[in-house]
């Protein structure tokens, strides 16, 4: 199919409010530019998009909230940026807005820019878990989206059946973290904490990842653990929470999370993002969560699904340990990651319902296949569902 667009189509405005929606929407922003090298790009996003394209503004430290409270108590501030996001794209009249995941945020923008009179194209990439929380919401996004670019094969008929063009491009994480640091071990008794990239969640779980990890020394002291901090400044956090109470055998590494999931042998994982880039690198895991009650409650209330953690739900039983809320308790990961240290045969399971689970995810250059679609349809055609589209 040829995809050049059309000599009216310069800018796209690209709206992404995480670390995993910055690193995705990286990788589609370099397939889009080696489409199209003369497209522009504006938005906001993290540190990665913005080195790609300096128009991007880099805001996910400040826009990383976990749950219905965290946003709240922040209200003004979101409300503030909601506000100047709309006047930017007003003053930069792209050819079409691009919303990468965040759905607090960016349906809730696609709302305002169709009630506005945008006339440009609104594509959504990386389907909002709207099919585990609130379906209610698929008719109306059919009405804001031109298209949907979902990275889980099942979306695709949940939103056909509303009539929204649909697009089936493979999960990112599958073959891109597969290609990366081949050739590393796991070592024997080395246990990684991977408390989560917001601040807010981390003040909640990593102090329980520590007193885990204590119970644990304490049966065992040769055991060692790891902890990942998705930045200085959340290092520096870590840091400052474990000078409280330091703890042997403890390192905080920054910046090194996928080698740390091939290098340990258990772990236990904050639920979200990183558990899936925990079953892709086959990391025997326990899943955890917590966050403000307020939230919990009105989570469980709206709630479609049986499981929180996206493998559980696609292998349609628990393969991770799910320890929510109440049950996220040092004693309990403890016991789990014991569990996992010490059954060779219960880890070797374990990886191999990842490994089918995670093999029923791939797709071919998801973020080609993304930018594929994403310029048919800003050029005026319709895009390439192919095989794996509607």
């Amino acid at each position: 199919m040829d995809h050049k667009l059309g000599p009216s189509v310069r800018r796209l405005f690209v709206v992404a409010g995480e670390r995993s929606g910055d690193r995705h929407g990286a990788g589609l922003l370099e397939e889009l530019r080696s489409l199209h090298p003369g497209l522009g790009f504006a938005g906001l996003g993290g540190p990665e998009m913005a080195a790609l394209a300096p128009e991007v503004t880099d805001w996910v430290e400040d826009a990383a909230v976990v749950g219905i409270v965290d946003v709240l108590r922040n209200y003004p501030w979101f409300r503030k940026q909601f506000a100047e996001t709309l006047r930017r794209v007003a003053e930069v009249q792209p050819d079409a807005v691009l919303l990468v995941d965040y759905p607090g945020f960016n349906l809730r923008l696609a709302k305002a820019l169709r009630a506005s009179g945008f006339a440009g194209k609104i594509t959504y990439y990386i389907s909002p878990q709207v099919w585990a929380w609130h379906r209610g919401r698929i008719p109306k996004m059919a009405r804001w989206l031109d298209l949907m670019v979902c990275i889980f094969p099942f979306e695709k008929d949940l939103y056909r059946g509303h009539g929204l063009p649909t697009v089936f491009a493979g999960h990112p994480l599958v073959g891109y973290h597969r290609k990366r640091l081949l050739g590393l071990r796991r070592e024997n008794g080395l246990i990684g904490l991977f408390p989560g990239s917001r601040r807010r969640e981390i003040g909640r779980l990593f102090p329980v990842m520590l007193e885990a990890a204590r119970i644990m020394r304490a049966a065992d002291p040769s055991l060692r653990f790891v902890a990942s901090a998705a930045s200085p400044r959340l290092a520096a956090m870590m840091e400052q929470i474990t000078a409280a109470a330091p703890l042997d055998g403890l390192t905080i590494e920054t910046g090194t999370a996928y080698a740390m999931m091939q290098r340990v042998e258990c772990g236990v994982v904050a639920s979200g993002t990183a558990t899936l880039e925990a079953a892709v690198f086959e990391l025997p895991h326990c899943l955890v969560y917590k966050v403000a009650w307020g939230t919990y409650v009105i989570a469980k209330a709206v709630m479609k699904v049986p499981f929180l953690g996206i493998i559980n739900i696609l292998a349609g039983h628990q393969v991770v340990k799910e320890l929510l809320q109440q049950e996220c308790l040092p004693e309990t990961i403890a016991a789990e990651l014991t569990r996992l240290h010490s059954k060779p045969e219960a880890r070797r399971m374990l990886t191999m319902e990842l490994r089918l689970i995670i093999d029923g995810l791939a797709g071919d250059e998801p973020y080609a296949r993304a930018a594929e679609a994403i310029s048919s349809l800003v050029s005026g055609q319709d895009p390439d569902l192919g095989k794996n589209g509607v």
